[in-house]
């Protein structure tokens, strides 16, 4: 797949929550094998956006392209079909079940009836290696043991299990020390070259800059820069952020 074809397109989204319009003309691409990092302040819609694209929202205008084509999401099941699959800062994690539960909760693979933990704990085994995860002590200690970093690689590992095309990652490294961020940015290197397209919301622009083919830019609920993340330095970065324009290019 090429940029000319991206994996996931949104084309003039708006959202208006009463007299708020939360988004206004925002469109982006996001292509398949990249890491695309969307930034912006604090209000800038960064949330609105992923929740749209996760099927927890609908756009009142403009539309999403799956694979060149327009799609209709109604809820969050109709995302996951099509292979989304997002990581909130919560990661949505249950800190009383071990690794394999967490992965297969609510997907529980059954045998004659009964779960079939031996496949579930082999499943979990080679997700886990394939994501080169080698930090874990066991796949059966409890998730309330691991580290920041290792719960957003058990969080990660879970999405690919089930065969995401597009990962989101929400602040995926916020309140991780230096040697849990460097696992979390090198797990998502590896995701993006297995062919899976990434998009990561970050206000960590040392991240960003480390890890992103392309970056996007809300300003107030519109996206002001859309581009190679060659085409951004920091300062250009900020301004966006902050301004909605760059004085000048990178």
């Amino acid at each position: 797949m090429t940029d000319d074809k991206p994996l996931l397109a949104l084309r003039g989204v708006r959202k208006r929550f009463g007299p708020v319009q939360a988004l206004d003309e925002i469109s982006f691409e996001i292509p398949a094998g990249k890491v695309t990092a969307l930034i912006g302040d604090n209000g800038a819609g960064k949330s609105v956006t992923i929740k749209t694209i996760s099927g927890l929202w609908q756009p009142d205008e403009g539309e999403l392209e799956w694979d060149g084509n327009a799609v209709q999401m109604h809820g969050p099941r109709d995302s996951e079909a099509l292979g989304i699959r997002t990581i909130y800062q919560d990661l949505a994690l249950c800190d009383n079940l071990d690794i394999v539960q967490n992965m297969f909760l609510g997907h529980e693979p059954l045998r004659h009836r009964q779960l079939d933990e031996a496949q579930m704990e082999m499943d979990a085994s080679k997700t886990l290696k394939d994501l080169s995860v080698t930090t874990v002590r066991s796949i059966r200690q409890p998730v309330a043991s691991l580290s920041g970093g290792q719960r957003q690689s058990v969080a990660v590992a879970k999405a690919v299990l089930f065969d995401a095309k597009l990962v989101i990652m929400d602040e995926p490294t916020a309140a991780l020390g230096v040697a849990q961020t460097r696992m979390v940015l090198d797990l998502i290197k590896r995701l993006a070259s297995r062919g899976v397209a990434v998009m990561v919301v970050s206000h960590n622009l040392n991240d960003v800059f480390e890890i992103a083919d392309r970056i996007t830019v809300l300003y107030l609920g519109r996206s002001v820069a859309s581009g190679p993340a060659t085409d951004f330095d920091r300062q250009s970065a900020v301004e966006y952020m902050t301004t909605g324009a760059a004085t000048r290019a990178a």
